[in-house]
């Protein structure tokens, strides 16, 4: 017999799961939330700015969902989005790290990263899932199947990236995905590690899309679509942990 949630009717596989998906008011974040919810899971939606569409998206859904903003790249904020995960539902058993941050700076040009550039995108991409890691710990202890998953990038694990700083951020994450799993077992602890992806913040991005399906065995860039299913990959083997599954469509092979 599966030791899986409902696994019996797909439709409820994470029905009584709560699940946090950080950065979900578009892109990878949306299509994650939308199918954690319509597998059962009551689901909080956050962003830190995009307030109206982040609440559309809580609202939209098809099981019980709240949307709270937070900006994760402080501590304070971090917690809480906990607290309110818990006082709404209760408990949290899904953390999905997928806020992040980051601007174009080509990576020659050393005078155009600068010191602020460089330390917004550890505040949001490394310190933020970190204190928001922290703050759920605890949490996620009580679950009888707790998951954190990461959504890093191929940029942590290949020299390409939007600014050495972000691709320096997704490294961290890998490597903080890895240092946890092997010490706060049983909570499993993963990460998503995306290529090039269509979403609104990529969608003038033309020539780098081409460029993309030009060189991936796929032929295209990833969809948000393809990044939740591989969330959901991660949180339905329950002997995977410490695990970084690239969705890239090949081009780390190639490239």
């Amino acid at each position: 017999m599966s030791d899986t949630p409902n696994s019996s009717d797909p439709a409820g596989e994470f029905a009584g799961r709560v699940a946090i998906v950080t950065g979900s008011s578009s892109g990878i974040g949306e299509a994650t939330a939308r199918r954690l919810s319509g597998l059962g899971a009551r689901v909080v939606v956050n962003s830190a700015s995009s307030v109206d569409a982040g609440r559309a998206v809580a609202d939209s859904l098809p099981n019980e969902a709240i949307y709270h903003r937070a900006d994760i790249s402080d501590p304070d904020q971090c917690r809480s989005l906990i607290d309110a995960t818990v006082e709404a539902f209760g408990s949290i058993d899904i953390l999905v790290n997928n806020a992040g941050w980051t601007t174009m700076v080509p990576h020659a040009d050393l005078d155009g990263l600068t010191d602020e550039i460089f330390t917004r995108t550890f505040e949001v991409n490394v310190m933020g899932t970190w204190w928001l890691t922290k703050a759920a710990i605890p949490h996620l202890r009580d679950s009888d199947d707790p998951n954190i998953v990461n959504i890093t990038s191929i940029a942590g694990v290949r020299p390409v990236g939007s600014s050495i700083a972000y691709s320096m951020s997704k490294a961290a994450l890998n490597h903080m995905t890895l240092l946890l799993a092997k010490s706060y077992g049983p909570i499993r602890i993963n990460a998503v590690a995306p290529g090039l992806v269509e979403t609104p913040w990529t969608e003038s991005w033309t020539t780098l899309h081409a460029a993309v399906a030009q060189v991936a065995p796929l032929g295209r860039s990833a969809t948000p679509d393809d990044c939740a299913e591989a969330t959901l990959a991660l949180l339905r083997n329950r002997y995977a942990t410490g695990q970084v599954l690239v969705v890239d469509g090949g081009t780390t092979l190639v490239s």
